[in-house]
């Protein structure tokens, strides 16, 4: 059978049920009152951030390494990950007393790798190989066949996607249990390995619900293959959302995802930022950038799904804190509140407090000023940060901003220069 052809049925994802129910956490469907509110439905949580590695990747891990014969088993498993399957691999590993050999970026964050050693302990080894994801990638798959060891792929597995359907059972469950019955699910699509999962079991017994894939707007791989009819790798991929930043998606999740879900939409990567940032704030819900996508898609369905039931999956909450600041930052330049600018400033006492009087609104802050003064010259180059208290204000700002330098550089529209100076 080949790649092109494997697929995955409703019995498939109820025999990875049976068989990974003692060991993985059947995480809860909670309704959130806040966005039922906010959106006027009813809005339910499929909460896999609170899995056991934080993720809904344990699931599809463990049942794609558990029905791998003993012999199989006795040699030891690899994977390529620098995130959330490398931790359900290393989990799993531990488990099932099997050696795992980890491979991940040299780039990848100190927290995540510490993360991974602690879910495997001794039984995992990480080997940090290359810049990129594909660099890791080719060492793991050459490193696997050299000493006749299995590679665990995160999404591109019949039975890692049975696994990760796993949680859609669990969702129908819940909704028989409460007299539910589901309009729209929202998840997540990186490689696709979750929403091939949920696609299937829920068009064999949910198949009136309305399934959206979510993907971010740098990275969306799934709706440009669906578009071209194949499976096509993006030269350039935006890496922030990286639990769902892949750029180049499963042939059999494809062929699964093509025939199952009903509508994608992509998310910029701001609007996912604000939507972390709100559901922190609100909820008290930690969720990662590829988590907290799901709910981020709501927006634009805000209209269809008023007085309809609507489950989001929250796909997992592996958020590393220091990425808070930037979250932050994108948040606020999504919503258009914090702007920069390269001004001309006149070297003469007093034209800061011209700028403040003549620029600024009543409620306007400067978070940003870098500025050296140059004895030589008339007039001085400044980077100045503006934050706004509302985005409504953006036009009389950029007005007071070309009145007092004409030949001002607006550096949000620029985005080499954003990363440079920024």
């Amino acid at each position: 059978m080949t790649v092109q052809t494997q697929t995955v049925h409703a019995k498939d994802v109820d025999e990875a049920f049976l068989r990974i129910q003692q060991t993985v956490k059947q995480t809860p469907l909670e309704k959130d009152h806040y966005l039922s509110l906010k959106y006027n439905c009813n809005v339910y949580l499929k909460r896999e951030d609170l899995q056991w590695v934080r993720s809904f990747k344990l699931r599809g891990a463990y049942h794609a390494i558990s029905v791998l014969p003993p012999e199989q088993q006795s040699k030891g498993i690899t994977c390529a990950s620098a995130g959330n399957h490398a931790q359900g691999v290393a989990f799993t590993a531990r488990k099932l007393n099997l050696k795992a050999v980890i491979f991940m970026p040299v780039t990848t964050p100190s927290q995540k790798i510490n993360q991974v050693q602690f879910f495997g302990d001794t039984n995992v080894e990480i080997k940090l190989v290359g810049d990129t994801f594909d660099d890791c990638l080719q060492e793991a798959l050459q490193y696997t066949d050299k000493h006749h060891m299995t590679f665990i792929d995160p999404f591109n597995n019949v039975h890692t996607i049975a696994g990760q359907g796993t949680l859609a059972k669990e969702i129908l469950q819940s909704a028989e249990q409460a007299q539910l019955s589901f309009d729209y699910l929202f998840g997540a699509i990186g490689g696709g390995g979750l929403m091939s999962g949920v696609a299937t079991y829920f068009a064999e017994y949910s198949p009136h619900t309305k399934l959206i894939g979510v993907e971010p707007l740098g990275a969306s791989s799934m709706y440009a293959a669906v578009q071209q009819q194949q499976v096509v790798t993006l030269p350039n991929i935006d890496k922030f959302v990286d639990g769902a930043s892949v750029a180049r998606v499963g042939d059999i999740t494809f062929n699964i995802c093509r025939k199952h879900l009903h509508h994608y939409v992509q998310v910029d990567e701001g609007a996912v930022c604000s939507t972390i940032l709100d559901m922190y704030s609100k909820q008290a819900i930690v969720a990662e950038p590829a988590g907290a996508l799901s709910v981020s898609a709501l927006e634009q369905y805000k209209d269809e799904i008023q007085g309809k039931n609507v489950v989001c999956i929250i796909s997992g909450g592996n958020n590393d804190i220091n990425r808070m600041k930037e979250i932050e930052e994108r948040s606020l330049l999504f919503e258009e509140m914090k702007h920069y600018f390269i001004l001309n400033f006149p070297q003469r006492p007093g034209a800061l407090r011209q700028f403040v009087n003549d620029v600024l609104g009543p409620y306007d802050d400067i978070t940003k000023f870098e500025y050296l003064k140059k004895a030589s010259q008339n007039t001085g180059t400044v980077i100045i940060g503006i934050q706004l208290q509302n985005h409504q204000d953006l036009k009389q700002l950029l007005a007071n901003v070309d009145a007092f330098d004409p030949k001002n550089i607006y550096i949000n529209k620029n985005k080499m220069l954003y990363s440079l100076l920024i």
